[in-house]
């Protein structure tokens, strides 16, 4: 009896090559929504260690980043949960792609958030989530960047509260803004965002 051998078509050969290509040949994204807007994306703030770092530090990564502070008693610990449960799940489902995004999280109150308060908070949050600090013009500077809005409410020095706008952001692998990630509805949200724009 003969051996069968199977004939590979051309057709069929696209095909197979397709599928190992595992989506590496998307077209580039060129209509997210923070593209040519006036975001830079451009800060230059110390981490938990007191090391400067600046959005030049991650290139050819994605930045997820979130503005809050750490003394922040309720909408902060929930928007900062949701945010690293929703990269999480991206990360289970996209795990080649998810060592390529970096969690971020900027305060806006350098007043009490030292280094070392950032990095303890972030700490509580995930291993993979950086926290950032700076003087308050640094920090003034890094909101700008992102129109991120942020107010001391009242007079005290120190049992104070802040008023803050509470989304997230999506920088590219070149430091362009792309997206607004919503922290504040569900990991879901946030998940279904990094899998939209992520590549």
């Amino acid at each position: 009896m003969s051996a069968r051998i199977p004939v590979v078509t051309p057709v069929l050969l696209a095909l197979l090559l397709a599928a190992c290509d595992g989506g590496a040949s998307q077209p580039p994204i060129t209509d997210a929504p923070l593209y040519n807007s006036a975001l830079t994306g451009e800060y230059d703030l110390v981490d938990s260690t007191g090391a400067q770092v600046t959005q030049a530090d991650f290139a050819g990564k994605y930045q997820l980043i979130y503005f809050g502070y750490a003394y922040c008693p309720d909408v902060c610990p929930f928007d900062m949960t949701r945010m690293m449960a929703g990269y999480r799940q991206f990360a289970e489902a996209e795990p080649e792609l998810a060592v390529d995004v970096q969690p971020i999280f900027i305060t806006i109150d350098p007043a009490r958030d030292t280094p070392e308060k950032v990095g303890e908070y972030t700490n509580a949050f995930s291993e993979d989530l950086i926290g950032l600090t700076g003087t308050p013009e640094q920090i003034e500077a890094a909101a700008a960047a992102f129109f991120a809005h942020y107010q001391k409410m009242g007079e005290a020095e120190e049992d104070y509260l802040m008023d803050h706008s509470r989304t997230g952001y999506l920088v590219n692998r070149e430091g362009e803004p792309m997206a607004l990630i919503p922290v504040e509805e569900s990991a879901e949200a946030v998940a279904a965002e990094l899998e939209k724009w992520v590549r």
